[in-house]
This record gives structure tokens, sequence and C-alpha cells, in this order.
């Protein structure tokens, strides 16, 4: 019998190691006895009581992808059985049922589907329950606190939701069963908590919830029954939109017959291609007067401060077009001034290309954003704002002239092709129709990824897309 011990919570790691060191034995289901919270071993995550040890460095074993990312989501859950069930499947697809999955009156792939099921509804109650409260620290500095109950172990699953939303705030993020901390540049993993005192205070975070939730609140489909359903009750506690929920209850009939009575209006939809018209008999003579207009514009979506036009001489070989300003370069007025900018400046220095010899530009030239109390969060814009910016930056590429351009993530990547671009699987070489071109990650992508090894081979691989367009420029001398 082998004994096989893992850390508690979701040992993702611990699991698969210990997969490949029984698939290498090829030991069955029934002779390992999986545990979970025990001690580490000498082999990290596996301890074993057998007569012969399982392999530290076995090899990996090759599954279908659905059955890898069901172990991912499998392993969350609180189940005690939950190892045993994930190495009985991946026993029986190493086996030949490599479709196994698909058979979903089998017992064993019904069970797991329902402990799949649970697991994802958790992941969505997370996101769409979890409420930040705004805490000053001993120095005075703005943070962001939150109190979760999961019923399973998410909390590291769910991370890279809020670090993708919440970037530009230092927060922390508690519960029963672990707790997570983003510094705007590394997440860490803390063990569990206890609910903090004070945390249901009115601030301004709660008062902005709630008048978001009133606002979206629409009393012609209110069902209470549903509401309890998709909000239960143990969360209401942690909603401080919650405490609006009785009144607006009460009010939606009266509200549904002033709706009835009032004149129906159609919306007014902007339309862009007036705008690019508009734009297109401008015809500026040079780059100058081109920047001029730009300056000149009002952002398609209200609120930035001012344009920001592209930087760098004109001629210069390469130019770089990454998607639009952040909140530095809104406030400053150049391009690629703030974290992502910076670096950029690094990269391109390891790559050997100089800053002030490429042109930089973004396709869209307003920051779009939204507001979360004093910070400005980025916000993507959209197809038609893309669209209605592209005008603009063909024609400073004119001026320009480069002879490759650099597209810095998917937004580029559209505004130079028309069409949507998958960067990770396109990055590389790509004909821009007169343009030459090259399509890589945007460095704010990076400044996104959890310190780490992966981390910094997404960088090295950054600089190695930057070195091979320098290479093409000079390759065209």
């Amino acid at each position: 019998m082998h004994r096989v011990d893992l850390r508690d919570g979701a040992d993702l790691d611990g699991f698969r190691r210990a997969l490949r060191g029984l698939a290498a034995l090829g030991v069955e289901p029934d002779a390992v006895l999986w545990s979970a919270g025990a001690a580490p071993s000498l082999f990290g995550a596996i301890a074993e009581t057998g007569t012969t040890p399982l392999p530290a460095d076995a090899p990996p074993v090759s599954l279908p992808r659905p059955v890898g990312a069901l172990i991912e989501t499998v392993v969350c859950h609180r189940d005690p059985e939950r190892y045993a069930l994930l190495h009985r499947l991946v026993w029986r697809v190493l086996r030949g049922e490599r479709d196994i999955l698909g058979h979903h009156a089998d017992p064993l792939v019904h069970r797991l589907a329902l402990l799949d099921k649970a697991v994802r509804r958790d992941l969505h109650k997370m996101h769409a329950f979890l409420r930040f409260n705004e805490v000053r620290g001993p120095d005075g500095a703005e943070r962001y606190l939150a109190w979760f109950e999961p019923d399973n172990f998410i909390v590291e699953a769910t991370a890279p939701f809020f670090v993708e939303r919440f970037e530009s705030l230092v927060w922390t993020i508690l519960t029963p069963v672990g707790s997570l901390h983003w510094d705007r540049r590394s997440l860490t993993f803390g063990p569990a908590a206890a609910r903090p005192e004070g945390l249901d205070r009115d601030d301004r975070f709660a008062e902005g919830w709630q008048r978001y939730y009133e606002s979206t609140f629409n009393p012609a489909r209110v069902n209470p029954t549903a509401m309890r359903a998709e909000m239960p009750r143990k969360y209401w506690a942690n909603l401080p939109e919650a405490a609006a929920i009785p009144a607006m209850i009460r009010s939606a009939p009266a509200r549904v017959r002033a709706m009835i009575e009032a004149e129906a209006a159609a919306p007014r939809r902007r339309n862009p291609d007036k705008a690019v018209a508009a734009m297109a008999r401008q015809e500026p003579a040079t780059l100058a007067e081109l920047n001029r207009i730009i300056l000149a514009a009002d952002p398609l979506v209200p609120g930035a401060t001012q344009a920001v036009p592209g930087e760098g001489p004109e001629g210069a070989a390469i130019a770089i077009v990454g998607e639009q300003p952040g909140d530095q370069e809104d406030l400053e007025g150049r391009p690629f001034v703030g974290p992502a900018g910076q670096l950029l400046t690094r990269a391109l220095e390891e790559a050997g290309i100089e800053r002030g010899a490429a042109y930089l530009t973004n396709a869209v030239k307003h920051f779009k954003f939204v507001a979360r109390g004093k910070r400005r969060l980025h916000q993507s814009p959209t197809a038609g704002e893309v669209k209605h910016y592209r005008w603009w930056l063909m024609k400073e590429l004119a001026f320009v002239r480069p002879r490759l351009v650099v597209t810095l993530g998917a937004t580029a990547a559209l505004a130079l092709t028309g069409r949507s671009v998958s960067v990770l699987r396109e990055r590389g070489p790509m004909g821009f129709g007169e343009w030459e071109g090259f399509v890589t990650v945007h460095p704010s992508y990076l400044l996104r990824l959890p310190a780490g090894e992966g981390a910094e081979q997404a960088y090295r691989a950054f600089v190695a897309d930057l070195r091979r367009a320098r290479e093409m420029v000079e390759g065209t001398d």
C-alpha cells in the first residue's frame, strides 16, 4: 500500500508529482491511500510506505486536455475522496479510455462532473460577491481589504481574476481557507484567516457599490426566488448593496407602472463612420499638423485629460504600436511612460534597440477608464473605438515610413489587420498591408503575471521578439 501525503487545500502540484510517480510504477488506485493536510515528506509532497519508493523524477503523464482541466478544478473541492477519484480517472485514461469524459452515465464521470460544477459555481460566487473595503495602514497609505467565505479551496484558483481587475490597487483578500495579497507588482498567498473586525463600517466603496446596484436594478424583472438562488443570503453580510434590496423590491411595481406609462425613446448610438469621414477631410500635410489635430480632438469616450500623440523621429526604422495611453501617459501627454512603458524601455535596451530611435505610438489616442474611488482603472477599447482612431494611426505611419511595425497586444494588431488576432498563437512576423509587421505581447500583460519563473520566461520571450524584430530591420539594410 502506498500512502501519498499532500498539503491541505488544493495541492495541484503535489497531486501531479504523485500521479507521475504512481504511473511510472503502475500502481493501481486500490493500492493508494491519499491523505491531505499531512506534513511534507522528503519528496516535497509525497510520502510512501510501499516496498517500492515513488520516483521523484518520473516523466510527465500524457492526458487529454479536458481531463487535465477537470483535474485543475476538482482538486479545489473539499471532498476528501477527490484525489482518489481523480487517480482512478487517470488510471482508466492511461489504459485506453481517453474519451471517458464523454460517457456521462459512467458513475465515476458523473461524480467528478458534480464536483467540477460545484467548484465552478463557487468560483463564480467569489468573483461576483466579493467586495473590497478601503482601509488605511499605519503609514496612512490607501489599501483595500475583503472577506469571503468560499465553500471550497478556490482561493489560489481565483487569484488571476482579481489581479487582472484590480491590478492598480494594493489589496488583501482574507478567507477561512487562505489569503491573497497584491502590492501592484507581486501576488502573495497566505494562511487561513478570521473575519477582521470593523469590516462592516460604511465607506465610499460600499456607497459606490450600492449606487451601482440601484442604477442597474431592473424592476420589470424582479423575481425574489431567483434572486435568492443566485445571491444566497450567506453572502449578504459582505454585500453593501444587500441593504437596498428590500426597498427596491417594494418599489418595483410602482417603477414598472411608470416605465410603461413613459414614452419609449430610441437609444442614441454614435456612428464611428461619421467621425472617420470627418477626420479624412482634414488631410494634414505633416506629422506635426496631424499631432495638432489629435491634440485638439475630444475623446470618443469622455474622461481623458488629453490626447497622447506618438513620439519619435520621422524615418524611424521601427514603429512600435501599443493599445492606448494609461493613467500616467494621460497625465503627462507622452506614450509609454508608466509601468508598462518602463518595462518596454528596459526590454528595448536588452534587445539592442534605442528607444529614442524608434517611433512609439498607440492605436487609440485617449485613455479609457472606469473610476474606482481615486483610482482610474484601465478599460480596453472596443472594436468601434479602435476603428474611430485607425485613420490617425495609418496617417502617422505614412508620415513616419518605418521599415517594420511592431504591434504590442491584440488591440494594436486589430488596428493594423482589421481582424481579431490571437497574440500568443500568432506572435511573430505578420503582414500589415503595405507595412511589414511583427506581433508580440503588450508589456502590461507581463506585469500582470505572478512573480516567478513563468513571468521571467515570458519577459525573456518578449525581449527575444524585439531582438528578432531588430534583426528583421537590419536584414533589409
